[in-house]
């Protein structure tokens, strides 16, 4: 069996890699391990109108559970304010179950053939070169050879070390996540709630989102507990006297991307190349973005019969150029959130209560700096 390229992984960046890889001409197969693309869900499933841009497609029905105009961020006394994106930046909540599965469908339609229920063993590899994958499916062994493969097989890439990638993440680099939906529970329909605090969740946050026919999706992403996500969560959901009817737990990466994202023969997209945003934990549009890079650049290797690591060298200048300096903001933000108390946070909330970032004037941050002065040497990281 022998294919032009090989995606490793259905979800979001696999489906999308695979879109535009078959879209450039190429013959295209995408695995996914399990025997349904889209589940089991391991996202809070949010994303913005940015992520239907970089794919060219209209959002759903299908899948649009509630468009979102903003959110709240509230701070362990209680103090919130609320935070509005550009007027043109419309978030949405999706099905992750149905929105997977329609992405997969759309590059089926392109051409791409996918194999479900089927696991990568190993990879094949020549004169140092990736060459294909090793894969298992329904029980049969075979070797499916590829001029080039796309690791997108989500945080713990698999794939990516077989390549010799040899990354680890520590304890403090992945967000423990657990996240209910609920019934019976009282919330503004368009917009999202954060809760911070050490006592609601270290390291992280609880989310609040709306979704449809009274769903809510209530979650929470922590990281160096002493007690599980769940118990925390179970805490938190115990206030609300809503009733959970269904269980989502994954991991989430927020150290930043991996050292190197491409070698050989093989590149790497989506939460197997740590293309997530520290600080919301959010990964879906960056993946995309990430993942029509991969697609694009591997009709150009493909075409020109190069696929070396020199050649292949670009998708990490190209993915830079989009999202580098996003993820790089972030990335110093989560640091000095992860520095604060919870006194700092409600200091920080009074604060922001009622203005947004360019109503702050010299004179509102002399009183901050009366009201927390340790918050504002925090903030120097950043501003």
């Amino acid at each position: 069996m022998k294919y032009d390229v090989v995606v490793v992984g259905g979800r979001v960046g696999g489906s999308v890699a695979s879109l535009f890889a078959s879209k450039n001409d190429l013959d295209v197969l995408m695995i996914e391990k399990r025997p349904e693309i889209g589940v089991p869900v391991q996202c809070a499933e949010a994303t913005s109108e940015t992520t239907f841009q970089t794919i060219g497609i209209k959002p759903s029905n299908r899948y649009i559970c509630s468009e979102i105009y903003g959110a709240e961020l509230h701070a362990p006394d209680g103090n919130h304010f609320r935070m509005d994106p550009p007027e043109d930046e419309m978030g949405y909540i999706v099905d992750r179950k149905v929105f997977d599965k329609s992405l997969a469908i759309e590059s089926a339609k392109a051409g791409t053939d996918i194999m479900v229920k089927t696991t990568v063993k190993d990879l094949i590899i020549k004169d140092g070169k990736v060459k294909g994958v090793v894969a298992k499916h329904l029980g049969e062994t075979m070797e499916i050879e590829a001029d080039l493969v796309i690791a997108a097989d989500g945080v713990e890439s698999n794939v990516a070390r077989m390549a010799g990638l040899n990354f680890r993440y520590g304890i403090n680099d992945i967000c423990s996540c657990v996240q209910y939906k609920m019934v019976g529970i009282d919330i503004d329909p368009g917009y999202m709630q954060f809760y911070f605090g050490n006592e609601v969740a270290p390291g992280g946050y609880v989310w609040v989102f709306p979704s449809e026919n009274g769903v809510t999706h209530v979650g929470i992403g922590i990281r160096s507990s002493k007690e599980t996500a769940h118990e925390y969560l179970n805490r938190f959901t115990s206030n609300l006297g809503g009733t959970p009817f269904e269980l989502n737990i994954g991991g989430v990466p927020v150290s930043g991307p991996v050292e190197k994202t491409y070698t050989d023969g093989l590149l790497v997209v989506g939460d197997a190349a740590g293309h997530v945003d520290p600080i919301t934990g959010g990964g879906i549009h960056l993946a995309t973005s990430c993942a029509k890079i991969a697609g694009n650049l591997a009709g150009e290797a493909i075409s020109s019969g190069d696929t070396s690591a020199e050649f292949l060298s670009k998708y990490e200048v190209l993915w830079k150029e989009e999202i580098g300096e996003l993820i790089k903001r972030s990335l110093k933000y989560r640091k000095v959130l992860d520095k604060l108390n919870d006194k700092e946070l409600n200091a920080l909330a009074k604060f922001m209560k009622g203005r947004d970032l360019d109503s702050v004037t010299a004179t509102s941050l002399l009183s901050l700096v009366r009201e927390s002065p340790s918050l504002v040497r925090h903030l120097k990281d950043i501003i």
